[in-house]
């Protein structure tokens, strides 16, 4: 018995050393392999490429994404998403989120980026691979014409009540100002919220305020006036995917060839434009 005990501990103390120097296989007959770290899988293009989609997270935020008179997403941003798919050869997938969950959406792998007209912040920095900017803008208030000159800067604003869409940098800046203000779903929420005077203003994006207000628009009587803050547009993508690199490849290339020039004149916003 002695014996028998003996042998079979210097052939557990043999298999422990051969497993220690890499002898053993890392699965036995019949066992699942481990699963591989995000990454030994694969670049992040490459798990994109694998489920045939690019999923993008959007709101509705004319002139960047939005429908007009069909199911199809349009914009400068959606256009431009649809030839960077294309040159991924994958499909491209639009999805509203919700702008608050951004952050979550990209690392719960719902979405792939988020491209839609985003202001690089400081938090947006930090959780995502950002491609470089892309546009400049501001955030600029709306509010009816007939009342405009009544509040020409920030201080004589501290009365007004604010719309702002919740987790944007229009609510950062009504922050920031000590406005009074109350968080709404989207940017069209909050000219919604203007046009039938629950509030005062809002706070929204230049070019948003360029394509959706005044003359020839649906909010005829809603002008916007001062410049809260200025910023730049950048693409988000979850945090050390190579997908934002390709981005930056692919906004150059659209430029070199004149495609993105036609895509912004299409819109409006070429004088954004930093390419």
């Amino acid at each position: 018995m002695k014996k028998m005990i003996a042998l079979l501990m210097a052939g557990l103390l043999s298999a422990g050393m051969l497993a220690g120097c890499g002898g053993l296989p890392e699965t036995l007959p019949g066992m699942a392999p481990a699963q591989e770290s995000g990454a030994a899988a694969g670049s992040d293009m490459e798990y994109i490429k694998g489920k045939g989609s690019l999923i993008v997270g959007i709101t509705d935020f004319a002139p960047m994404d939005y429908k007009e008179g069909s199911d199809e997403w349009i914009g400068f941003d959606a256009d431009v998403a649809k030839k960077v798919a294309e040159d991924l050869g994958v499909e491209v997938q639009f999805v509203e989120i919700d702008w608050d969950n951004k952050i979550l959406e990209l690392e719960n792998k719902s979405i792939d980026c988020v491209w839609n007209g985003m202001t690089l912040t400081d938090e947006v920095a930090s959780a995502m691979e950002c491609s470089k900017a892309y546009c400049n803008n501001a955030q600029v208030v709306v509010m009816k014409a007939d009342k405009a000159a009544s509040y020409p800067d920030a201080e004589s604003m501290k009365d007004v009540s604010f719309a702002v869409e919740a987790g944007s940098a229009g609510e950062a800046a009504a922050a920031d100002n000590g406005f009074n203000y109350t968080s709404v779903g989207t940017q069209a929420d909050t000219l919604m919220e203007v046009e039938a005077g629950t509030s005062d203003a809002s706070i929204i994006d230049l070019l948003m305020a360029g394509a959706m207000i005044g003359p020839g628009t649906s909010y005829t009587d809603l002008t916007h006036t001062l410049e809260l803050t200025t910023e730049e547009y950048v693409v988000g993508c979850r945090k050390g995917s190579d997908l934002a690199a390709f981005v930056d490849e692919e906004f150059q290339k659209l430029a070199d060839d004149g495609t993105l020039k036609e895509i912004a004149e299409k819109y409006g916003v070429q004088d954004a434009v930093v390419y």
